[in-house]
């Protein structure tokens, strides 16, 4: 096939798999808002879509346009490489290839890739040439003359750990003499001895020289190009480490020892902004080596302070700072390993993550100190559905039956001690402790909440409500201080009731300004979450809009039903006027075991009760018309699926673990929804008589 532009389209779906490949959890399908990858990004404003006029997928940030284009516009920008550069727009073909593992190239290809990626090792015997050939030398007043590596030069570069073979890879020639001009037009030829070697670092278009024991030390001959960044050609892909150095020399030394790492012309030279985006996108650590002398010192700090937003690290080495025990080449040869840099490194992360570990300290499984199991706080059918420190989530929309509901729940938390009531199919765990059992409702009128709670103390046996159950109806507060109040009257609840038992908000969509408000959504649930583990409670968390399908509605709905222990459906039976309470998500087990419930309203008694289980036959007819609309969603105009894809759609769809995932499926073929493919082993067809 060849490695173009067309062929790479056709490979990865017209580009959509670059970008998942690259993005990875970042992305969550098109059309969806995510955080840039290539600078601090403090709001969602980029997506993956697709062009309708080019035919391909692209990337668009509404917060800098300068990062927009397609896939080969955004691996280029994560490489620090350009389209519009041939030989750098063959590299974005080269490494989207190599990611994604394609096999796209001919054999003349492979042997163009190998030629280039091995310059001053490996060559074509047909294009032997000088190796200043086509080269502008203004200043200079004969070409390079270049010999063989000597055995005094070799061993100078042996104390630094570096063999020929790095000074090949790194285009490293030993310089016999160089004849050059002077500014002031008077001519000057360097000799190479064995006690004042010249060695010189080769690229395109113009060759340093490098002069270890004389005056001057450095000098470029030819076309010194504006970036000058040596060793970002030896760089891998990816890495953990990226080491900053002052020097050639401690980058090909680096590199001997196992490390990555790059250097500019100098330490006090300027490092682009877009060069540390690209290198922030491709290592997880940025880190400073230069000399510890007065200029290197000074330079690291400058430069930790002014791209603080890429999160640069320092790494000071443990040396003197005299003219031999400067910088990490010096390290090298004063018997010092690679282990033993890596040592430093991780001293460095001791004390830049110090108050994270603490933290973290606190948060470690202790295996001679095991958590104690907490007890159920709320079960159906023998399932928990709500434990301490978690959140449970009751669903449904307007008239289902969720307030009824939730007064069952509310009541078995109010109860006299070892008295038994209807609590419409749920067992709660008995407060004989008197903790707070609070409820904030953000939909009810003042009056209709009155109402409510008159029907949870009666079916709660109770007269009058016990001190310690608070109710507040919080319609008349705006959405932005409703959740303070939440959050604040727990902690004075928590303090003056020696505990919190239940904690119900009836309502939490009307804590944020909508439900698709991603961020906040993310936030409220974590928020949620945290409060229940420091109060060792449940909160139940009320969300009234109907489910689409198995599946909660907007950004909220999704980040509930990946987070909550327990989810309940609450919805209408079309046949009767009860209610029905199934299961969508249990902590463990599946939720397609639990049986569907009813309760429904008594005339005579004067409130509604629990009226049994759904029969077997009924709970598996109701499951399956959810997974068959689910499944027709899922495969949409295709004819089969493998189990692995039907297994990944469910999971990310649904918000839950592959595991589950799987029984899902299981219960699908069990149930005739499903059948092996006749035409493809693993891989599974719709049945379309249902």
């Amino acid at each position: 096939m060849g490695l173009d532009k067309q062929s790479i389209l056709d490979a990865t779906n017209n580009g959509y798999d670059v970008f998942k490949h690259f993005l990875g959890s970042r992305m969550h399908g098109t059309g969806k808002a995510f955080k840039s990858p290539f600078y601090e990004d403090t709001k969602a404003s980029c997506y993956v879509f697709f062009d309708k006029r080019s035919r391909v997928y692209k990337f668009k940030d509404f917060g800098d346009a300068e990062y927009s284009g397609d896939c080969f516009f955004f691996v280029g920008k994560i490489f620090a490489l350009a389209c519009e550069h041939k030989d750098e727009f063959v590299k974005i073909l080269r490494i989207i290839n190599q990611e994604l593992t394609l096999g796209l190239e001919t054999t003349s290809q492979k042997i163009d890739q190998l030629v280039d990626e091995s310059v001053g090792i490996l060559s074509r015997a047909s294009e032997l040439l000088s190796i200043h050939e086509g080269f502008e030398t203004a200043q200079n007043e004969l070409p390079l003359k270049v010999k063989a590596f000597t055995p005094v030069e070799l061993d100078f570069w042996k104390q630094y750990g570096v063999t020929k073979e790095y000074l090949g890879r790194f285009n490293v020639v030993s310089v016999a003499s160089y004849q050059g001009i002077g500014k002031t037009g008077n001519r000057y030829e360097f000799v190479s001895t064995d006690s004042e070697p010249i060695f010189g670092y080769q690229s395109i278009r113009f060759t340093k020289l490098y002069r270890p024991f004389s005056k001057p030390r450095f000098l470029f001959t030819g076309e010194k190009t504006e970036q000058y960044v040596f060793g970002k050609e030896q760089l891998p892909i990816r890495g953990d480490i990226l080491f900053f150095t002052g020097g050639e020399k401690d980058v090909i030394s680096l590199s001997a020892h196992g490390f990555n790492a790059v250097s500019m012309n100098s330490e006090t030279a300027h490092i682009p902004k877009n060069l540390l985006r690209a290198f922030s996108f491709r290592f997880k650590h940025l880190v400073l080596l230069y000399d510890v002398d007065e200029t290197g010192l000074k330079s690291m700090e400058s430069l930790k302070h002014q791209y603080k937003a890429f999160n640069l690290k320092s790494l000071r080495l443990p040396l003197s700072g005299e003219k031999d025990q400067k910088d990490v080449s010096d390290f090298f040869a004063l018997g010092h390993t690679a282990d033993d840099l890596r040592m430093l490194f991780r001293e460095m992360l001791d004390i830049a993550y110090e108050d994270s570990m603490a933290i973290m300290r606190t948060c470690e499984i202790d295996f001679s100190r095991p958590p104690v199991e907490p007890e159920p706080l709320i079960k159906i059918n023998d399932v928990t559905v709500g434990a301490p420190g978690n959140i449970m989530c009751v669903a449904g929309s307007e008239g289902s039956g969720k307030t009824n509901f939730l007064g069952g729940i509310l009541s078995g938390s109010i109860k006299p001690e070892g008295l038994d009531i209807d609590t419409l199919g749920t067992m709660v765990q008995e407060n004989n402790n008197g903790q707070g059992v609070l409820l904030y409702d953000t939909e009810q009128s003042e009056y209709q909440l009155y109402k409510n709670l008159t029907y949870i103390v009666n079916r709660s046996t109770l007269k009058r409500p016990p001190s310690w159950f608070k109710a507040f109806c919080l319609v008349g507060i705006s959405r932005a201080e409703r959740m303070k109040l939440i959050m604040e009257s727990m902690d004075k609840y928590f303090y003056q009731f020696g505990g919190i038992h239940m904690v119900v908000i009836d309502g939490i969509g009307d804590l944020l300004p909508g439900v698709n408000e991603e961020e906040g959504s993310v936030a409220l649930i974590e928020e949620l979450i945290r409060i229940a583990a420091i109060y060792n409670t449940v909160v139940v968390c009320v969300l009234h809009m109907a489910p689409s399908g198995m599946k909660l509605r907007g950004h909220l709905g999704s980040e509930v039903q990946r987070k909550a222990a327990g989810i309940l459906l609450i919805e209408k039976d079309e046949n009767t006027d009860s209610s029905l309470i199934k299961a969508l998500k249990v902590r463990d087990g599946s939720p397609l075991d639990v049986p569907i419930m009813e309760f429904g309203w008594n005339k005579e008694k004067g409130r509604h009760e629990f009226l049994g289980e759904k029969s077997p036959k009924e709970t598996v007819k109701r499951n399956s018309v959810d997974l068959k609309a689910l499944a027709k969603e899922l495969y949409g105009e295709k004819r089969s699926m493998s189990s692995k894809d039907l297994g990944r759609l469910i999971s990310q769809h649904l918000e839950i673990k592959e595991r589950m995932a799987r029984n899902y499926i299981n219960y699908m073929k069990e149930h005739g929804i499903l059948e092996k493919s006749t035409q493809f082993p693993g891989f599974y067809t719709l049945v379309d008589n249902q």
